[in-house]
């Protein structure tokens, strides 16, 4: 027995690599199979072949396509009678479809019956919209709102601090539960910090919460794990809130802050808020464990009084859908414009597939702009980012970069129909990894809207002009390219 033991500790290292690299040529053979991008195919297999077990465990990490392993069990929800009934209520019949694509033309259509088919979105035309610009007009609105409440509370975040601000709100929602309202809560392990005394305080007062995958060493796995990026509200099934806006002080420039936070949100009333209903149920049933009986409360039948009612379909997307949803829309919305693309994000760092329709669009004549921050809140993110600027001022698409504060908007305007506003990120994380959730809006007035607010932004930007950026630093452009290769994960 010390024979062998002397044996295996002089030869550790050397039983080590082979087992490693028999596990390496195994792997190698299902990588193969799958039959994915070619570059990033053979990426796996060179980190595989040079990094000894840290080869493994980046593709554990990242590698994995959970969308076909499906983290998410959807069935339940998805056969759930009252579910049904409820997207019923709102199938187009022909007249419908036939109105709706006279109107906004057939490349726009496409966008529905992309949505659609990928994850079967449906389409209302019976809401209210309105447009919250920062932290300030979202907060005023939301209290109004949680005070207002009479059955139900769902709230979805990824970013859940127990600061002032947060602590007004967890606070109101622990009055509402104490008052009888079933307050349900979903925040994200590693975006959000709630301390375990809070924590324990929501829970005395009835409030049901749950971290989403919660995680060991948050601060040191944020950027290595799935995460639930979305935000979402939804209160009586009557109100709901989507887009970029957290809950934290720092979103509100009311608070003494160090920096000015530009940002969009959405409140919306309608069946749109139904759509939201469905996305934080099917979270809630996976982070809770928990199969919630779906009430008629959820999802009410009263319509919003509104003379312009705007239509909207809501997409969400992550490692629980089949298909990159968000990502496929807004191409499909790219490569339909005609005249213009406004676009706002504060993470630039557009696939493949995204870079070229922007290339080929502005190209091809049309109006492409692109804001984003002077300085992010990320050094990596930074240069990363920087580094598809060359490139996108040489095909023709011009950047702003905001010099006010942080510009955390995530906007999309095509022409004068189309419009996005939502959690997802101009990136790979939104597009392939995140779970984010976007409102897709087919009006022509709130795409006036914002498109106004995106012009007012560009009086804060400086424009970047590509013979001045040419010159910048070869050890800026070393930093960028070595940060460009880790965009996916950043």
């Amino acid at each position: 027995m010390d024979i062998l033991l002397n044996l295996f500790n002089d030869n550790i290292w050397f039983i080590l690599l082979t087992v490693n690299y028999c596990l390496v040529i195994i792997l190698s053979f299902f990588i193969l199979l799958k039959n994915k991008n070619p570059v990033k195919t053979l990426s796996f297999l060179f980190a595989l072949a040079v990094l000894p077990f840290l080869g493994l465990i980046v593709y554990y990490l990242f590698g994995q396509d959970y969308r076909k392993s499906k983290i998410f069990e959807k069935k339940y929800f998805l056969d759930n009678q009252k579910i049904k009934e409820w997207r019923n209520n709102f199938k187009l019949d022909c007249s419908e479809r036939e109105d709706f694509e006279e109107t906004y033309g057939e490349d726009i259509f496409k966008v529905y019956k992309l949505l659609k088919n990928n994850e079967k979105a449906v389409l209302t035309f019976d809401n209210n919209v309105d447009i919250l610009r920062n932290g300030e007009e979202k907060f005023k609105r939301l209290f109004e709102d949680l005070d207002n409440a009479e059955i139900h509370i769902h709230i979805e975040y990824f970013v859940l601090f127990d600061d002032e601000l947060g602590l007004k709100i967890i606070n109101v929602l622990m009055d509402k539960a104490k008052a009888g309202l079933k307050v349900r809560l979903i925040y994200d392990d590693v975006g959000s910090k709630i301390s375990n005394s809070v924590k324990r305080k929501m829970t005395k007062a009835g409030i049901e919460h749950y971290a989403f995958m919660p995680v060991l060493f948050s601060n040191s796995t944020g950027k290595l794990n799935y995460r639930d990026h979305r935000k979402i509200v939804v209160i009586d099934g009557k109100v709901g809130y989507v887009g970029g806006i957290n809950m934290a002080q720092r979103y509100d420039n009311s608070y003494d802050n160090d920096r000015y936070w530009r940002d969009t949100h959405l409140r919306l009333q309608g069946g749109a808020v139904g759509s939201l209903q469905s996305s934080f149920l099917l979270n809630w049933n996976f982070a809770s464990n928990n199969e919630v009986e779906i009430e008629q409360s959820f999802f009410p039948k009263s319509k919003p009084e509104s003379e312009k009612p705007v239509a909207v379909q809501i997409a969400a997307s992550g490692p629980d859908t089949d298909w990159a949803n968000i990502m496929e829309a807004v191409f499909c919305a790219i490569s339909s414009a005609k005249e213009r693309i406004y676009i706002t994000s504060p993470y630039f760092m557009p696939n493949d597939a995204i870079l070229t329709a922007l290339a080929t669009a502005a190209r091809s004549g049309i109006d492409v702009r692109v804001i984003v921050p002077y300085e992010s809140d990320s050094w990596a993110a930074q240069y990363a980012g920087d580094s598809y600027i060359e490139y996108c001022l040489e095909s023709g698409i011009k950047i702003y970069r905001y010099c006010k504060g942080f510009i955390h908007a995530k906007t999309l305007v095509i022409d004068n129909l189309f419009s996005t506003v939502g959690t997802a990120n101009l990136d790979y994380r939104s597009f392939s990894i995140n779970f984010e959730i976007n409102a897709m809006i087919y009006n022509d007035g709130i795409n006036s809207q914002l498109a106004e607010m995106f012009l007012d932004d560009l009086k804060e930007c400086e424009e970047v002009e590509l013979e001045r950026w040419k010159n910048r630093g070869i050890s800026r452009k070393l930093k960028e390219s070595f940060s460009r290769l880790w965009a996916p994960l950043l």
